[in-house]
């Protein structure tokens, strides 16, 4: 059974601290998604999808240099505009989910690629808005209970907020 676990981080900072310690602990980076605004433009900017880590680097000159250190280990970092909610930066399975979204293939925009990620709707909603806000989801992909636990203990030592954990139908690729 695939369990998803959630967070909310309110700094790149913090953001490159947790992504760091989930990479200790053994998570792979496949199974990392990071999703922030991205507040180095105001222009909305067509879908553009890199699926190397190298690249990372190279979209850290667009969105500042820490964002590509934090994001350039993570698999599928790709820049998004979601229609009425603007630019955003993504990593890692969720960038599948919402290049769909960006490209009018789901709507509800982006509580309803996050309810597509076995997200409940009213968690969705209110990931949404912190993300809005400027905060940055941090999700965690894991199998087991152990590592549900691990995640869990990395994002309250971090002290990131609004955590939880879901089951998941599938983890998108």
């Amino acid at each position: 059974m695939s369990k998803a676990v959630f967070c909310i981080a309110k700094s790149i900072d913090q953001t490159e601290s947790i992504v760091n310690k989930l990479k200790d602990a053994g998570f792979a980076s496949n199974d990392i998604s990071v999703l922030l605004p991205d507040k180095s433009t105001t222009k909305d900017f067509a879908h553009e999808k890199h699926t190397k880590a190298p690249e990372g680097a190279a979209m850290g000159g667009a969105v500042g240099i820490g964002t590509g250190a934090v994001l350039g280990w993570l698999a599928g970092i790709g820049s998004l505009a979601i229609p009425g909610l603007g630019p955003f930066i993504a990593a890692g399975p969720i960038m599948a989910t919402l290049s769909g979204a960006a490209l009018g293939a789901a709507t509800g925009g982006l509580t309803g690629a996050l309810i597509g990620l076995g997200i409940p709707e009213y968690e969705a909603i209110r990931y949404e808005g912190k993300i809005k806000g400027g905060g940055i989801l941090i999700s965690v992909h894991t199998t087991n209970s152990e590592s549900i636990d691990q995640a869990e203990d990395i994002f309250e030592l971090a002290h990131a907020e609004d955590i939880s954990s879901t089951k998941e139908s599938s983890v998108p690729t």
